[in-house]
């Protein structure tokens, strides 16, 4: 799916996006180095990072530590810290994640009116902005606003990170599936 048929008439990534784009990639590059998927982002709002995650389901074996779950949880703390309204920030905040959001985190950030998601490569398993399911923008009464992606930012750089972990033993899968049997 391209960017014209998920409602971006303006596929334009622009150098600011770029710079969003790279420290998102390394806060992926960090989840790597900690064994997990590596995914990361950061919640951009009036030019300024107010949240930022990478995944953490391993080290916590929690399964709802996604890279945007962080995020999210951060932009509450820096809302508290700072005398902002959350729901009023969220409205104006953009994600840059390195993967099309899953679709439990597509849901969180239509119930918290995220407008923009900018993402690197599609999520074919997950996908909640178009993958698997259009969680972004289908018509789901009673769910929060739609919200507008822009994919496909560095999608060769995304997928390489995915396959370099996904070629690593994972010690927290089930012996039986994904380690050999001894």
């Amino acid at each position: 799916m391209d960017q014209k048929e998920l409602g971006v008439d303006t596929p334009v990534i622009t150098d600011e996006m770029k710079d969003w784009m790279e420290k998102a990639f390394q806060m992926a590059q960090d989840a790597l180095d900690n064994g997990e998927v590596p995914v990361g982002c950061l919640m951009v709002y009036n030019k300024q990072i107010v949240g930022k995650g990478r995944n953490e389901v391993n080290e916590t074996r929690n399964a709802t530590r996604h890279a945007e779950m962080v995020a999210i949880d951060q932009v509450d703390d820096w809302c508290r810290k700072n005398g902002k309204n959350a729901s009023k920030v969220f409205e104006d905040t953009i994600l840059y994640v390195t993967v099309e959001p899953c679709i439990m985190c597509a849901g969180a950030l239509r119930l918290l009116k995220i407008p923009l998601v900018v993402y690197g490569c599609r999520n074919e398993r997950f996908g909640g902005c178009g993958s698997v399911l259009n969680i972004a923008e289908d018509d789901i009464p009673s769910t929060g606003t739609p919200f507008k992606c822009i994919a496909g930012y560095q999608t060769e750089r995304a997928v390489e990170m995915l396959k370099t972990f996904y070629k690593q033993e994972n010690p927290n899968a089930p012996r039986s599936k994904v380690r050999k049997k001894e």
